[in-house]
């Protein structure tokens, strides 16, 4: 009978490159100043990896279709490789792959890594994604845009839940200045200057009512991991041992977009899939026992939805505990601590593997003048996709337990 794989794989090494505007860099030299720092940290040479997973989504800007690119770039030794693409939960399906592979027992070391090069398109979004919906893509969304789309979510989430105008403006935007607050202490995040509440109130509206502070921007980056069994991971050295506790995905089964009984306000797909997460970890009740969260944070309001959507703020409360700090760096349940997407950077590939990097370098301790206190569970959330049609993914990590 199926055991999920809580505690089954640790993780040997992670790295994350600076993420940012980086001219300087291809995707393939993003690559590698990730597997550098990772290789490093887990402490073996190349050749113990024997399979690998490559996460990059929009291969039109950056490696092409295939996962060739990646055994050049690192010179690795003819391994298998599969690239992975899954909308902004790239990342951590990549991650997954190399997490299963481990698991199953077919290999003993696995490398998952994610890499985006976005900035040279000189566009200030995404482009064109008529590669992930077809050359209909302007006849199903003439008018669409992730700001646009994200703005009726939080109009649906005002609406429904009774929040003025004002409350949520305020909430959302207390939600990006602690990002920004967080993002400042990261030397690997794209922007890094604080902000104050009167300077996201005051800034342009992008669509209604998300201003400019509410949207992230994109990014150049790479992210990677190195998983293993606990017990090989004790037998190289590792005495501290991080391990996978939970690894879900949920992807939308159109109901949300085919019915009328979605209201709009929330992800399907978040809350089926933590649902899954915390009995594959073993946690009861994710308020008092998650430490910290990555969330994907596309939009604040996307962030604030999610707090409810993981079943830790109540339905409907999520923006008051948000304006009382309880998602902030010294709040309860610290939410994008090393700036999230907003303000560390979104490279579509490697955002999964760079959520759980911070949270494996807090449960070691490592995080600098980011540091949290003692924390156990670190957990991490992608969705990608469209409110009505999206895939979610989340991880949970923690120190290995015997």
């Amino acid at each position: 009978m199926a055991s999920g794989i809580r505690d089954k794989v640790a993780i040997l090494g992670m790295g994350c490159s600076r993420f940012g505007e980086r001219w300087d860099m291809g995707a393939e030299e993003l690559l590698v100043e990730a597997f550098q720092e990772c290789l490093a940290d887990a402490g073996i040479e190349k050749d113990r990896i024997q399979a690998a997973w490559l996460g990059h989504c929009l291969e039109e800007t950056g490696l092409g279709k295939s996962s060739t690119p990646l055994g050049v770039a690192l010179r690795l030794p003819n391994i298998p490789i599969t690239r992975t693409e899954n909308f902004c939960a790239t990342g951590t399906d990549a991650f997954r792959g190399a997490v299963y592979a481990v698991a199953s027992g077919a290999y003993d070391i696995c490398l998952a890594i994610g890499v985006e090069k976005l900035k040279d398109t000189g566009y200030g979004g995404l482009p064109n994604s008529g590669s992930n919906f077809g050359s209909l893509a302007w006849q199903w969304f003439p008018n669409g845009s992730a700001p646009g789309l994200f703005a009726q979510l939080a109009s649906a989430y005002a609406a429904k839940f009774r929040v003025s105008d004002k409350d949520l403006k305020r909430a959302i935007g207390h939600v990006s200045v602690k990002s920004h607050a967080n993002g400042a202490l990261n030397p690997k995040a794209h922007l890094r200057k604080a902000v104050t509440i009167e300077q996201v109130l005051a800034a342009p509206i992008i669509a209604h009512p998300l201003g400019l502070f509410d949207c992230c921007g994109v990014s150049d980056g790479s992210a990677c991991a190195i998983v293993t069994t606990p017990e090989i991971a004790k037998s190289l050295g590792k005495n501290d041992i991080i391990s996978v506790k939970a690894l879900q995905l949920a992807v939308s089964s159109g109901y949300e977009a085919g019915f009328n009984e979605w209201d709009g306000e929330h992800f399907v797909t978040t809350s089926k899939c933590s649902t899954r997460a915390y009995e594959e970890a073993g946690i009861a009740n994710p308020r008092e026992e998650i430490s910290m969260m990555e969330l994907h944070d596309c939009f604040s309001i996307t962030e604030l939805v999610t707090y409810e959507d993981l079943h830790i703020s109540e339905r409907g409360r999520a923006w008051k505990d948000a304006l009382d700090g309880f998602y902030d760096r010294d709040g309860k349940v610290p939410a994008q601590v090393d700036g999230g997407l907003k303000c560390f950077g979104h490279p579509i590939g490697a955002s999964g593997l760079r959520m759980i990097y911070e949270m494996y370098l807090q449960l070691l301790g490592r995080a600098g003048e980011r540091q949290l206190k003692n924390p156990r569970y670190g957990l991490t959330h992608n969705l990608g996709g469209f409110p009505h049609q999206n895939v979610c993914a989340i991880s949970i990590i923690g120190r290995y337990e015997n």
